[in-house]
């Protein structure tokens, strides 16, 4: 997207399209699947009937009251998630440069952490908390990395180091609290889409309405950054005031999404890459990666309630399982590459 005689144009690639055209059909199936199976199985006419308005009473009660909200937030979050995972890695120019890599989950985790033992706050209360804990972690990363440090393995040490240090702050606080508290506190840490209403839906998606467009249009000047600070100066791109906005962009749509359901791993770190190999593109690959982290939640959350019928398991005990081997995966490709 650039600027031209006045007017904005937008760059369209066809492969990146076709990508996230075939995500959000298979994002559609896997959720009218999902909506129909549980305690009460629905037959999908049905689900597609309720969804138009047609359904009885208790169809409409049990798919649009208690089911579709926790797909849409599946939805939302993972995307929200993909987003920011695409802005961090694009800005730090390093596969490992994602949110839950480099501390920013964590901080979000404490500051939910920190009202739900310490403030016994509720729902609303324990959002702000993980919102506002996310942009401080995130603003203490960025000062203590330096002028240079947004970009690079220092962010990336930096962040990690802080997220150590808040992990032992948070096991802190669990110990330290209540029996009931402490459960609950775990229990969000977990990660889950259980329970999930239309009072997560709502800010979720005024987060992405606003957001998302604005993480669109930086794109281009993520794409020139990852040539580095001064051939992106000599492009005419304003590297700190890009840096920082990336930042807080990232960390809005981080914080929000782990407001929302909890600190789930590893989705902001494999979206943006597989999005990256899906488009065969470079740069950020913004709205593949909201594509792909999208398709990716909502598929955890389907294997998570089903695998193990009939328990089901917090999608962040999923995503955090295969998060893990893609990581060991990942690093192992990083040190063969740095020996090569």
């Amino acid at each position: 997207m650039h600027a031209l005689g006045g007017r904005i144009t937008l760059r369209v690639d066809r492969r990146a399209s076709v990508v996230c055209a075939t995500l959000a059909a298979v994002i559609v199936v896997v959720a009218v699947f999902s909506l129909g199976i549980g305690d009460y199985p629905i037959p999908v006419a049905e689900v597609v009937r309720t969804l138009l308005g047609q359904g009885t009473p208790a169809t409409d009660f049990i798919v649009r009251e208690l089911r579709l909200p926790r797909l849409l937030t599946a939805v939302l979050v993972g995307a929200a998630l993909g987003v920011g995972g695409a802005l961090f890695q694009s800005l730090s120019r390093n596969p490992l440069g994602s949110p839950d890599v480099v501390g920013f989950d964590t901080g979000a985790a404490t500051g939910a952490l920190v009202v739900i033992l310490l403030l016994g706050g509720g729902g609303t209360g324990t959002a702000l908390g993980a919102v506002t804990g996310g942009v401080v972690t995130a603003m203490l990363v960025y000062l203590l990395a330096g002028k240079r440090g947004g970009s690079g393995f220092r962010l990336i040490l930096i962040g990690i180091a802080i997220g150590a240090l808040l992990d032992a702050v948070n096991a802190y606080l669990i110990t330290r609290a209540e029996f009931t508290d402490a459960r609950q506190g775990v229990l969000w840490l977990t990660g889950s889409l259980d329970g999930r209403g239309w009072e997560q839906v709502r800010p979720l998606a005024l987060v992405l309405v606003v957001l998302l467009p604005v993480a669109v249009l930086l794109g281009r000047d993520l794409r020139m950054l990852e040539l580095g600070d001064e051939p992106a100066r000599a492009l005419g791109v304003p590297v700190e005031r890009t840096r920082l906005g990336v930042m807080l962009i990232g960390v809005g749509l981080t914080a929000t999404a782990t407001a929302a359901a909890g600190p789930i791993a590893f989705i902001s770190l494999t979206a943006p890459q597989v999005a990256r190999r899906l488009t065969r593109g470079g740069g950020p690959n913004i709205l593949p990666s909201a594509f792909v982290g999208a398709a990716l939640l909502v598929g955890s959350d389907l294997a998570a309630q089903r695998l193990f019928h009939p328990v089901s398991l917090p999608v962040g005990v999923l995503t955090a399982g295969i998060g893990g081997l893609y990581l060991a995966w990942l690093l192992a490709g990083q040190w063969r590459k740095g020996l090569g």
